[in-house]
């Protein structure tokens, strides 16, 4: 068993309700590869800036508040989890024997088709995988992200072989996902999937322009209108149907 292993954390956050079933304990780790063009969280990015703590801090704060999540658990979320994969595998493991539900909230971006064992570990303790898709055409991806989507999808294609429940989310941008073609290939994909438990297709929003202004960065996107909620509605509608076809 790993002893006092310390994660780079950058915060923790109670009662979320959008990070999973139930109300959850969510852990924002530090550190991420990709560079989103409407990432809400660019203070996550450099692994370096953070504090850290153990795997005990964190279950002690959680116990200070497991009255409020009875139906909930922790989310492990970022930055990028995968970044820390043997932390989040500790912590998880201890949670579930303190019979805590757990869900790692990824992009999959580091998953290794060609290595795929070393996440068999974090697997083993994870009860729900929520799985960001950012783009399903890889170039796309790229040109959003920094990376193709070959890993995310390789890891979308890996959990439903290991039969992990998937709640697969997708945030629809004008001009960049907001595109019918690309919203019938997810749901094409999708189809190759037997684990998936829900669909959340999140409505792209601009509300941390203030946070990239205070950090001195450019935020690219600042030009693009949000994304209705009936716009994300119709979306989901187009990738639904194609699944179902």
């Amino acid at each position: 068993m790993v002893e006092n292993i310390y994660g780079n954390i950058h915060s923790t956050e109670t009662f979320g309700t959008v990070d999973g079933p139930g109300i959850r304990f969510v852990i924002f780790m530090q550190g991420c590869p990709m560079r989103c063009l409407y990432c809400h969280n660019p203070d996550t990015w450099d692994i370096s800036d953070n504090k850290k703590m153990s795997v005990d801090d964190i279950l002690q704060k959680y116990e200070g508040v497991k009255e409020f999540h009875k139906n909930g658990g922790i989310t492990v979320t970022g930055g990028e989890p995968l970044l820390q994969a043997e932390f989040v595998s500790e912590l998880f493991k201890k949670a579930k024997m303190l019979n805590i539900h757990t869900a790692l909230d990824t992009s999959g971006i580091l998953f290794d088709s060609n290595n795929p064992s070393k996440f068999d570990e974090l697997l083993k303790f994870t009860d729900l995988v929520l799985l960001d898709i950012k783009h399903i055409n890889s170039e796309e991806h790229k040109k959003l992200t920094g990376f193709s989507n070959q890993n995310t999808l390789g890891f979308a294609l890996y959990l439903s072989e290991k039969n992990i429940p998937v709640w697969i989310r997708h945030v629809v941008v004008k001009g960049i996902t907001d595109n019918e073609e690309y919203l019938k290939e997810l749901g094409i994909f999708l189809k190759r999937l037997k684990n998936i438990k829900a669909l959340d297709v999140l409505p792209y929003h601009n509300m941390a322009i203030t946070k990239y202004e205070k950090l001195g960065l450019n935020y690219k996107l600042k030009d693009t209108s949000p994304t209705t909620k009936e716009e994300a509605i119709k979306a989901r509608d187009i990738i639904i149907k194609a699944y179902k076809a």
